[in-house]
């Protein structure tokens, strides 16, 4: 049976670490995917990349570059029993809208990601899924980037009812927010 955990926080609140200990806790012996959907660009974002394969560095993953077209990233993993670590859902939902001239209609940003996540979703053993917490900060935007925390708020609604399994990560902390009846793997 294939199992999704959707493993949610703020900027900074630890929740990239907590799913790389929470999925290595999970795998075994099947083989473990990172999906890295951030498209690198300027300083800061190489550093964002260094410090995160520093963080996974020495688990056993392998690492697929998809910041599109997420059911793709199926096509390279080998056969078998696999899990895999998708981070994050902000990136690939700002690459999929905001790839083109012209920013795609966040109903169709939503539909795709949500339609690849269970697409992918159907090839592995478990999937964790990483996403950001959207409207926390009580501010208003411009349109285009309303519509981004729209579709952001609409994917993360939908991959919850999705998942098996959803975690808050508060300050380091997991916060349960939904959990299967058996077969719990919690990371504390």
């Amino acid at each position: 049976m294939t199992m999704m955990t959707l493993i949610l926080g703020g900027s900074g609140s630890g929740k990239s670490a907590y799913a790389e200990d929470y999925i290595t806790a999970l795998s075994g012996n099947t083989r473990k995917y990172y999906i890295a959907t951030m498209q690198v660009s300027g300083p800061g974002g190489r550093e964002k990349v260094k410090r995160h394969q520093k963080l996974r560095s020495g688990k056993g993953f392998v690492t697929i570059e998809q910041p599109l077209a997420i059911h793709r990233a199926a096509d390279r993993m080998d056969t078998g029993a696999k899990t895999a670590l998708l981070e994050c859902i902000s990136n690939l939902t700002a690459n999929e809208m905001f790839s083109n001239e012209t920013p795609k209609k966040e109903e169709l940003v939503t539909a795709e990601i949500v339609k690849g996540i269970t697409a992918l979703k159907e090839e592995l053993t478990h999937l964790v899924v990483v996403s950001n917490n959207v409207f926390e900060d009580g501010r208003v935007y411009d349109d285009r980037t309303m519509a981004y925390i729209r579709a952001m708020g609409q994917i993360n609604e939908r991959l919850a009812a999705l998942a098996d399994e959803v975690v808050e990560v508060v300050v380091g902390i997991p916060v349960i927010l939904k959990q299967v009846e058996a077969g719990d793997c919690w990371v504390r």
